[in-house]
């Protein structure tokens, strides 16, 4: 695929008209203590959509997760993510770049630009990626949290938020995690950084 699908939770340019009064807070700037808090492993837990092909390409998907690594000075985040598709796992390693004021992350992918709002939840193990384009027949949201699986109190809120947007829970899908196929590549790839950094540990002291 032309694109890792996580990435298409991106694929959108967030309008803010879009918006309903309620979900005013979701152009709240970016700050330090913003991308420390997303920092870290995340697993996806469910995404709505209207973009049937968007759709479908979620729906072939058991699992996913995914690291975030934020730099403040450089004000970009490097996107780790692993995907299993049937029996597959899938791994693709990108930038994303940090647009603190209207609380964006973008990226290219073959030419074209991607776009998505970041939106903080009030419980720090969850986050959600919100696209606003002007069709609402296009709009997307998805979840993310710490753990593979969440609490009803969780999950309500990404429900909320969802009402929010206009949309129904008939349009949300749940990636199964049990179905998780990358530990094994997981594991070789954090076995590979804590080498590496070791190795940079190593040169600093004899420096």
């Amino acid at each position: 695929m032309a694109l890792p699908w996580a990435l298409a939770v991106l694929s959108l340019l967030p309008m803010l008209d879009a918006q309903s009064p309620a979900c005013l807070n979701f152009s709240v700037p970016i700050t330090n203590a913003s991308l420390d808090q997303i920092s870290g492993k995340w697993f996806f837990i469910a995404d709505a959509s209207r973009l049937l092909d968007y759709k479908m390409e979620v729906n072939e998907s058991h699992a996913f997760f995914l690291y975030l690594t934020p730099n403040h000075t450089e004000d970009r985040i490097q996107l780790r993510q692993y995907m299993t598709f049937e029996d597959e796992c899938m791994y693709n390693s990108t930038s994303l770049r940090i647009h603190r004021e209207n609380a964006t992350l973008n990226t290219h992918e073959n030419g074209a630009q991607y776009f998505g709002h970041l939106l903080l939840l009030k419980d720090p193990k969850t986050f959600m990626l919100a696209t606003f384009p002007e069709d609402k027949q296009e709009l997307g949201l998805s979840f993310f949290a710490d753990k593979p699986e969440v609490t009803p109190e969780q999950m309500e809120e990404f429900y909320d938020y969802l009402t929010c947007m206009g949309m129904d829970k008939s349009d949300v899908l749940y990636p199964n995690q049990k179905k998780n196929m990358c530990q094994q590549l997981e594991k070789q790839h954090e076995e590979e950084r804590r080498k590496e950094k070791e190795k940079s540990e190593t040169g600093s002291a004899l420096n």
